[in-house]
């Protein structure tokens, strides 16, 4: 039987059903994890060691995952909705960042500055087919530290968020956001990145609390030896954590494994029958990560949420720029093309 509180919550204004972990609540978001510059290179291939390649194009842009993740979610879930969590040094790059983040509606109230340390930064080559390589700079990114999330304002905004989009925090402060999420109810989504290489034993801390685990195909294997989600729901297992998986797979879509084991295959956005071709990869996973949490958000399914991901994904891919995330409107009118379609 529903409980009468949960029949009074539902019917409060701005509330919506979120089906992964089965959570009630607000409309609000936070992201956490990277805010750097980006530097981008567009080469026609990429250098073997010790040869040089000539420069096509240089654009330097914002971008960090965490900061990419919230404008991606804000153009979805609307202005004021998102919160993003990180740190910027007390420099130009830091204020460009923030001026450049508030015209996106993303909530900057709660980044912290650092006196010392330079604003991350990353240099990321990109070849013709669209591949990328990236060297980071995270600087002002790993002073974000566990202890700052204890501040009264931060406190507040985490314990009214439903969804928490952890990218690539230092894995303290990922533990103790996780934590804290969880204690109020948020829905934890967990994309480690690079994290992934410190192992289970050492993210323990953090996926005990996460409600689905985001990885792309290559952090699949390392952690699983396989894209399977249901083999990286067993590995998870082996350490007694009960995780939802996500596993991107570019051009081929993704696959969700739920708690109780279901396994979906969701189909990749057919770029080319709607006339559409790959730009740039870069932010793609960003872009679905975003959305993924602004859907959620949203009240959308949990395969109806990783559609929309998948697509934000696919049409990020088409623009050169980090943030080519669409808007909600492109997004909805796009997803209908697409299923009249299918």
């Amino acid at each position: 039987m529903v409980s009468l509180a949960i029949l009074r919550n539902l019917f409060q204004p701005k509330i919506r059903v979120i089906t992964i972990g089965g959570i009630i609540g607000l409309v609000d978001v936070i992201t956490i994890g990277a805010i750097n510059w980006d530097i981008n290179m567009w080469v026609d291939e990429f250098p073997r060691t010790g040869e040089e390649v000539p420069v096509g194009k240089i654009t330097r842009v914002p971008g960090g995952k965490a900061a990419n993740v919230a404008v991606a979610a804000a153009r979805v879930a609307g202005k004021k909705r998102v919160s993003l969590f990180g740190a910027l040094g007390e420099d130009d790059i830091g204020r460009k960042q923030v001026e450049i983040l508030a015209e996106e509606d993303v909530d900057t109230s709660y980044i912290k500055f650092v006196r010392g340390v330079e604003s991350g930064q990353a240099y990321i080559t990109i070849d013709k087919n669209g591949s990328n390589f990236i060297e980071t700079l995270f600087g002002a990114n790993h002073e974000f530290l566990p202890d700052d999330l204890l501040e009264q304002s931060r406190l507040a905004v985490i314990e009214k968020c439903r969804v928490i989009a952890i990218s690539d925090p230092i894995v303290p402060t990922a533990e103790k956001i996780a934590a804290l999420g969880a204690k109020h109810g948020a829905v934890i989504l967990y994309d480690p990145g690079t994290k992934l290489q410190a192992g289970l034993e050492q993210l323990k801390g953090v996926l005990k609390h996460t409600s689905v685990l985001i990885v792309n195909s290559v952090e699949s294997n390392r952690l699983a030896g396989s894209i399977d989600p249901l083999d990286a729901r067993a590995k998870l297992k082996e350490y007694d954590l009960d995780v939802g998986v996500v596993v991107k797979l570019g051009e081929k879509g993704s696959a969700y494994a739920g708690k109780k084991d279901e396994k979906v295959m969701m189909p990749s956005f057919p770029l080319k029958e709607f006339g559409l071709q790959v730009v740039s990869t870069v932010g793609c996973g960003d872009a679905f990560l975003g959305v993924l949490a602004a859907s959620l958000s949203e009240g959308f399914s949990d395969t109806e949420s990783i559609e929309r991901a998948n697509l934000a994904g696919g049409l990020k891919a088409t623009k050169a720029e980090t943030r080519g995330c669409p808007t909600k409107n492109e997004l909805e009118r796009t997803l209908e093309m697409w299923r009249r379609k299918r």
